[in-house]
């Protein structure tokens, strides 16, 4: 099997230039990378447009989801035959019927519904953001305070309907295909108690903590999120020889 490519997928207040510091590691250990943009107006339209990327790759396929991109990555991989493996970085993974706003409240936390701004949208919907002045410990507490406060202010806003919107495929693609799961410590708005659950329902191949770790571990810790990447493209690549 020739080496898959990775797919990056960021999730909701990102956007795909938070994989940068894992793209340079995953580029000098020699393996294809796509940061993916997602659009993040709703679950269905953002599936979609990463169902279509991932459909039109070459070649087996390793997705990489942040956050809210796990609900993405869960539903637009499904169905999907490139796709050989799955790593939910501090993400969601999602059972059918189930949305962001579930399991971000299934076990206690999560500190980000008191950080979040609403900005009305023209449709009736609204935009959620991050409070610029509580992103640096909300998102990111990790790294230093200059580039959490780049980050607040480049963050890309998720609609409510988004978060709201419940899985739909029957299939989702953990049930189906190998995943591993990395998630920080301290993660304020998807707690470890989560991850570890959603890990374990997956039957995750490798669960990795990392201690004080953030929520955005892309940025804060990307030699650590690197190299659980590459220990699943080396995996999925060993089953296929």
């Amino acid at each position: 099997m020739s080496t898959p490519t990775v797919v990056l997928v960021h999730g909701a207040f990102a956007d795909s230039t938070s994989w940068d510091g894992v793209v340079e590691r995953l580029s000098a250990a020699g393996v294809p990378t796509l940061a993916n943009a997602v659009p993040l107006r709703s679950l269905s339209g953002d599936a979609t447009y990463l169902h279509d990327t991932l459909a039109a790759i070459d070649g087996p396929v390793v997705v990489v989801a942040h956050s809210y991109g796990g609900m993405v990555a869960t539903q637009a991989a499904a169905g999907v035959p490139g796709v050989v493996g799955i790593v939910y970085v501090a993400a969601f993974a999602p059972d059918t019927g189930e949305s962001a706003i579930d399991l971000s409240g299934r076990f206690p936390g999560s500190t980000l519904g008191d950080a979040l701004v609403p900005t009305p949208l023209s449709d009736g919907g609204q935009d959620l953001a991050i409070r610029h002045d509580l992103f640096h410990g909300q998102f990111v507490a990790d790294v230093d305070a200059p580039t959490a406060a780049l980050m607040a202010v480049a963050q890309r806003p998720v609609t409510a309907a988004a978060l709201g919107e419940p899985l739909t495929t029957a299939d989702p693609a953990w049930r189906s295909v190998p995943s591993w799961f990395v998630y920080g410590e301290l993660d304020q708005n998807i707690p470890a108690e989560t991850v570890r659950f959603l890990a374990e329902r997956a039957g995750s191949r490798g669960t990795t903590e990392i201690p004080g770790a953030s929520h955005a571990l892309s940025v804060s810790r990307p030699d650590a999120v690197a190299k659980v990447v590459l220990d699943a493209v080396q995996a999925v690549s060993r089953a296929a020889a």
